[in-house]
């Protein structure tokens, strides 16, 4: 004969997942009935959202909300979403008891009884604010990097950008100073053209260097390969020397890719100037764009992706530093010639853009770096 005094086996289960419901601290861990009211209340909800059971039985759970989001209906489409999918998931701002807010991760998921009816929702509520603010002071970092890498290569470009406008400049006050002194209509409307001339350039000019330089949000776009490779190849012509010949070739209708413009602007300025660097007198860099198709090879990638390929003439990289050049700080050049910053820069953007960098390198021979980013399939 079984005790009496034995918990009864069929609601032992219920006891104890009571207790471990209510164990939990970390999670708001509640119920909804259909309509949205509380009907259960958890010590994990009591401690975020400020409410003690008592108080927030029995009222509907768009308490929680901005009155922004529920001026927008949020709570009723988050509500409708999970009663007719099964699930809702949802991520931003909650309101406590006391007024402050806090960002929350959401999750409503249906409950249904023995024979599929919904008799309640289970709704799980984390506050993820440190999160969050964390995430966000990380982007204002690598923005600020972003901005500072971008100063760098500007100043290695001012030489040459120098060099350029004071060429420019020569012309127009040389053309001008010959039409001034001339009394031959013909002559002068010739140099007035070349004053002309002249002077677009140097507009051409100041605005790349105005569209590379400006301070903007980062932000993933659709971006044109060869576009962006005739832009970038503009800027560099001003910072390479005469001895070191630019080679190029992209191949014929490249597929759009989506990434953020200037940081992979920036990215591919960072991969030409220590092929630059890498060159000591005369060589060659070879700039080549073309579409892939990856089987796992690089870096376990899979798909249609376009891949920039940069190629010196250099000295090589040495075995045993190349398994480093992606770290942050690490660089081989005298100091005050490099931060080590940029290499961990095109690693990141390759990482974060889906892609990656994979590098070949021979002593004495030259270095090969290759950048992949995956084709969009966005037909917008």
């Amino acid at each position: 004969m079984v005790s009496t005094d034995r918990l009864d086996q069929s609601e032992m289960p219920a006891t104890r997942y009571e207790q471990l419901v209510q164990s939990v601290v970390d999670y708001a861990i509640y119920m909804l009935d259909p309509a949205g009211h509380v009907v259960s209340w958890n010590a994990g909800a009591e401690r975020i959202k400020g409410y003690r059971a008592d108080e927030i039985i029995g009222r509907h759970f768009s308490l929680f909300f901005t009155a922004p989001d529920c001026a927008e209906g949020r709570p009723e489409l988050l509500l409708r979403q999970a009663l007719e999918q099964g699930v809702a998931q949802d991520e931003g701002w909650r309101v406590r008891k006391d007024g402050t807010q806090f960002w929350a991760l959401a999750a409503l998921d249906v409950i249904r009884d023995e024979h599929g009816v919904i008799i309640g929702l289970a709704k799980v509520t984390r506050d993820i604010t440190d999160r969050r603010e964390s995430a966000l002071q990380l982007d204002a970092v690598r923005a600020q990097l972003f901005q500072a890498q971008k100063l760098e290569a500007l100043g290695q470009l001012t030489g040459g950008l120098a060099h350029d406008f004071n060429n420019l400049l020569t012309i127009i006050l040389s053309s001008a100073r010959l039409a001034i002194g001339s009394q031959d209509p013909a002559r002068v409307q010739r140099l007035l053209e070349h004053i002309l001339d002249a002077g677009q350039r140097g507009t051409q000019l100041t605005q790349q260097l105005l569209s590379f330089a400006r301070h903007r949000q980062l932000s993933v776009t659709r971006v044109t390969p060869t576009e962006l490779v005739e832009s970038t190849r503009g800027l560099l012509a001003h910072a390479l020397p005469d001895a070191i010949q630019l080679i190029e070739r992209q191949q014929a209708d490249l597929p759009m890719i989506e990434a953020d413009a200037g940081q992979l602007q920036m990215v591919l300025l960072n991969l030409l100037f220590n092929a630059r660097d890498a060159i000591e007198g005369e060589g060659c860099i070879r700039l080549e764009v073309d579409s892939v198709e990856l089987a796992g090879e690089v870096d376990g990638l899979h798909g249609h992706f376009v891949r920039f390929i940069v190629h010196d003439t250099g000295q090589g990289i040495d075995p045993q530093v190349l398994p480093r050049i992606f770290e942050p700080f690490f660089t081989t050049k005298a100091f005050g010639k490099g931060t080590g910053l940029g290499l961990s820069q095109v690693y990141g953007f390759a990482k974060q853009s889906n892609g990656a960098i994979s590098v070949a390198s021979q002593l004495g021979e030259g270095t090969c770096m290759s950048l992949y980013l995956p084709v969009t399939h966005d037909t917008r």
